[in-house]
């Protein structure tokens, strides 16, 4: 018989806490549980309990376990969770997730494409998809995720459940993880999050006497007072209160005999010298020795390969035939020791860690260097391709072996392989692993890509302080090529970082290295790395001339030496800098950039370029088809970070369109998201995006609200301040009626730019801000011609400004055809900005009243009009002032508004008015509609006169035929 206990002993208190954890998730309270404790100490069996009890409720269960053989595999136990509930349940088909497939895919096979993207999603976007998923799988009745051994996992897992973690709140969720007390990331992570109050942490104990005796009676089917004394005291004793090895300890005594079942109960040996170790070891090696040789050779072998093991790889090793392999692995199964991994249909799994522990300490030390130096062997000549599980396999057993140069190089070249494929976090995991055993000569050449694998991760300071401790190596010699390879990389990342000292630092190290003479391909990435540079805030600002042109070179080279990253870089620079001559040009930069992503299969690249088209489009006609396209080709990729980048982008579209349940849809969908995943920058533009839709709407408290999110977010700190000032606070103070204010903004959003050169051309600088001037009677001579003949003032947004000023400049001189022409030129750019349009409308009414061109009254009335139906009193009660103070009648606000035509209201007729005129196609008389309306003839006759004078009809018969027009075009 086998001993194990049908029951959980001693756990009562922690059985307590998960069924409590259980209904808090079904009630969308989620939590995150870790169970802490050595091993055998019972932490699986508590996960069963959960799991069992989750089953029983109905809750959908995900369960994965990290791989204990030593191997840095990233995302396993997340995989393998997710495949042990959508291998019976399927995936699941809600539209909410299909944003989230192509970052899912890494995890779920079924979501796979047939080719790959050529993109690695960021740890955090796949976090953040994971947590989506668990949202959806949980909605009805809650979920449970049980995270198995995350000592032993990889640092990708650990960061994607240090998220989940801190974002289970208000989740129906719950996430429950075993560890041992062993120091590494994992625990590190749990420490943490019990000390934020985002994790709960149990430690267990070891069972006591009397837990002991119950757990053994479990085991034996026997009461636990019927237990024999000397046998509870050899558990006691020997088993230190660890479950595990209290039924390992029974079972060597069942197998021996010394414990043996009589008519009164249980009957126990006397052991011969007392000496059974409290650990298993002697245990393992008795059992071992009652096997058959080929399987204990077999299962010797594997368990040098580790506590899980790939049956390919155990073939390759001990040589075996597929007939004698199985029959083997069947007589091992039959023992209990290992069992089928459930994950995997070509895996076995050790019963237990120890188990696969105690099986090669139980060999001698020259004995297990040898089987490791003979399965390292096999494995690198059996002709099958090294991936990275295989190498680490290989490297693993080399140190088990002996050989630390050996395991060095294949621990590196595993690591360079991880860095390549975008696991960064692995990366650096297995390149430490490397320096710590690399031979003196090896040294430089694994610091210098653990250095890049830092930085490409996000750890720039490490990456940096790795970069400075490496020794020196001569000028243009083969070290320094690879040298210099390695702080160009870094350069990259600490440009995109904004870190200016960093990059100049790092572009002077390579040079150095290169010498004078770099080759064409060095040269090339090194000035696009300095041609950013030269953009960053607070840099001297460089010829732009000489930049372009160095950057042009640039992209010829790296086109030419097949450097089409470089080339990527290159065009994007080019794109920024042309902007100054115009938007064709910089687009031409952007279409290339696309034609060659698209040719050399870099996904990111091609949504980049995509990005940046579908902003200068909507930049230069309001349009935002293209934005569109590039959100869509973004969430394809599985981006979250560029699509959240372009999200704010449409965001602040539709308010300079006054779509703003679209506005509200976006930034809701992701201001919280991408808060969560660390995009700042999106996050402080989806902010800015909210307050300007709020001060275009003229809700001040509202705006004010939003501003100060977006200044703790550390927005003034951004490139985003012209846009504050500018585009959000002048346009607020304008519908507030406050020039002056509005003037200021302006001004303060001028003079940043001018400290920090920016790309940013909705500030007002380009549109507004001029016209303000004009209207003021500020602008300087030639001042209105220097901004137009900026590639900003080009822009759909700022253009419409631009034509009211020349309007407004062409009226004082009396040329009132040029003005009206400007007018019309302005209602045809500002048709798709409605607030902007019914702004300059206002604005400029007065003046074109004061020079005597235009319709003025029109306009405001058409101005009243709108800003009345958005609730911007303000500037809806300044359009009557002006109105009355040019003596024309205003209209009263009365019920029944609503229902007068656009056409109508904006010539002034009120809803008495109306009245009559609704009447007029029937023809009636004044006596007939005075009946009709409860009215005087007399005032009929007025209601008449002033709807003749408003509509411009010559004549009663006129009017009714247009009365007659209108009532019959309404619905």
């Amino acid at each position: 018989m086998r001993a194990n206990s049908p029951v959980v002993v001693g756990r009562d208190e922690e059985i307590g806490l998960l069924s409590s954890a259980l209904d808090a998730a079904r009630r969308r309270s989620g939590r995150a549980l870790f169970l802490v404790g050595e091993a055998g100490i019972g932490k699986s069996r508590l996960v069963g309990e959960c799991a069992y009890r989750a089953y029983g409720l109905g809750m959908p269960v995900l369960r994965g376990r990290a791989g204990s053989t030593g191997l840095v595999v990233p995302f396993r136990p997340l995989v393998e969770a997710l495949s042990s509930h959508f291998r019976a349940a399927g995936t699941p088909t809600d539209p909410e997730l299909v944003p989230y497939h192509p970052a899912l895919a890494r995890l779920v096979p079924e979501w796979r494409s047939g080719t790959s993207s050529g993109y690695s999603e960021t740890v955090v976007e796949l976090a953040e998809a994971l947590l989506r998923l668990l949202s959806v799988l949980g909605r009805d009745g809650g979920c449970v995720m049980l995270l198995e051994d995350l000592h032993d996992c990889d640092t990708e897992t650990v960061a994607v459940v240090e998220y989940v973690i801190d974002n289970l709140a208000d989740l129906p969720v719950l996430l429950l993880g075993t560890l041992r007390p062993e120091p590494g990331a994992a625990l590190d992570l749990v420490r943490s999050a019990e000390q934020r109050h985002t994790a709960a942490v149990t430690e267990l104990r070891g069972l006591g006497d009397a837990e002991v005796r119950a757990l053994t009676g479990a085991c034996l089917d026997t009461p636990p007072e019927r237990i024999p004394e000397a046998l509870q005291q050899r558990l006691v004793e020997r088993a230190a209160g660890n479950p595990y090895l209290v039924e390992v300890l029974l079972d060597d005594l069942l197998d021996t005999g010394r414990l043996r079942r009589t008519e009164d109960g249980w009957e126990t040996a006397e052991q011969p010298d007392g000496t059974l170790p409290s650990r298993i070891l002697r245990s393992w090696s008795h059992r071992l020795d009652r096997m058959d040789e080929p399987v204990r050779d077999l299962l010797l072998t594997a368990a040098t390969l580790g506590s899980q093991f790939s049956v390919p790889v155990l073939q390759t090793v001990t040589g075996l035939e597929d007939r004698a392999l199985f029959t083997h692995l069947r007589s091992a199964v039959e023992t209990g020791v290992i069992a089928p991994d459930g994950a995997a249909p070509d895996r076995y799994t050790f019963r237990h860690a120890l188990t696969a522990e105690a099986l090669v300490s139980s060999l001698a030390p020259a004995e297990r260097a040898a089987l490791a130096r003979r399965a390292a062997t096999a494995v690198e000549r059996s002709g099958e391709p090294l991936d990275e599980d295989r190498r680490q396999l290989v490297a693993s057993l080399e140190l088990a072996a002996g050989n630390r140069a050996g395991a060095a190089r294949q621990f590196a070249e595993a690591g360079r392989r991880m860095l390549a494929s975008g696991s960064h976090g692995s990366a650096v995991v297995l390149l430490e692993r490397s320096l710590s055993l690399a031979a003196e000569a090896d040294l430089a050449a694994v610091t210098e890509s653990l250095a890049v694998a830092r930085a490409e991760g996000g750890d720039l300071d490490g990456a940096l302080a790795l970069a400075d401790s490496l020794p020196p190596v001569p000028a243009r010699s083969e070290a320094a090529v690879r040298r210099g390879d390695a702080h160009i990389k870094i350069a990259w990342v600490a440009v995109m970082a904004e870190r200016a000292a960093d990059t100049a630092r790092q572009i002077a190290s390579a040079r150095a290295l290169f010498g004078p003479e770099p080759s064409p391909a060095h040269d090339a990435s090194l000035t696009v790395v300095d041609g950013h540079l030269s953009l960053l805030p607070g840099e001297e600002r460089r010829d732009p001339v000489v930049v372009e042109r160095a950057a042009r070179e640039a992209a010829e080279t790296a086109e030419a030496e097949g450097l089409p990253v470089v080339a990527c870089q290159a065009w994007q620079l080019l794109a920024l800098l042309s902007r100054e001559r115009g938007f064709d040009a910089a687009d031409a930069c952007l279409e290339r950039m696309l034609t060659l992503s698209t040719e050399h299969a870099l996904p990111l690249w091609r949504v980049e370029a995509l990005v940046r088209l579908g902003v200068n489009g909507f930049m230069r006609t309001g349009d935002a088809g293209r934005l569109h396209s590039a959100r869509a080709a973004a969430a394809e990729l599985g981006s979250l970070l560029l699509a959240q980048t372009v999200d704010g982008l449409l965001a602040m579209n539709a308010v300079m369109c006054a779509r703003w349940d679209e506005a509200e849809e976006i930034t809701g969908r992701s201001v919280e998201a991408s808060a969560r995943i660390g995009n700042h920058g999106a996050h402080r533009y989806l902010l800015l995006a909210g307050a300007a839709a709020a001060a275009h709407r003229g809700r001040r408290r509202e705006k004010d609200r939003a501003l100060a999110a977006f200044r703790r977010a550390g927005g003034e700190q951004s490139a985003l301040v012209p846009l504050q000032l500018g585009f959000c606070g002048a346009l607020g103070a304008l519908l507030d009626e406050d020039r002056p204010r509005a003037l200021a903004d302006l001004d303060a959003s001028l003079a940043w730019e001018h400290d920090h050169p920016s790309y940013y051309y909705l500030s007002g600088r380009y549109g507004l801000r001029p016209l303000l001037r004009v209207l003021a009677g500020e602008a300087a001579p030639g001042e209105y011609e220097a901004v137009a003949g900026t590639s900003g003032a080009a822009l759909a947004w700022n253009r419409q400004f631009l034509e009211l000023a020349v309007a407004v400049l062409l009226g004082r001189e009396g040329d009132r055809t040029g003005a009206e022409r400007r007018m019309a030129a302005f209602h045809t750019r500002s048709a798709a900005f409605p607030v902007a349009r019914h702004l300059g409308l206002r604005l400029v009414a007065e003046a074109a009243f004061a020079d005597g061109w235009g319709e003025p009254v029109v306009w405001l009335r058409t101005a009243e009009e709108y800003f009345y139906a958005a609730g911007v009193q303000p500037a809806a009660s300044a359009c009557r002032a002006v109105l009355r103070q040019a003596g024309v009648s205003v209209t009263q606000r009365r019920g029944g508004r609503d229902r007068i035509p656009s056409s109508l209201r904006t010539n002034g007729v009120t809803p008495r008015e109306y009245e009559v005129f609704v009447l007029l196609p029937e023809r009636p008389g004044n006596q007939q509609i005075a009946q009709r309306l409860s009215i005087s003839p007399r005032t009929v006759e007025k209601h008449l006169a002033s709807l003749l004078s408003k509509t411009g009809r010559a004549n009663r018969t006129a009017l009714c035929e247009f009365a007659a027009e209108c009532v019959t075009d309404q619905p």
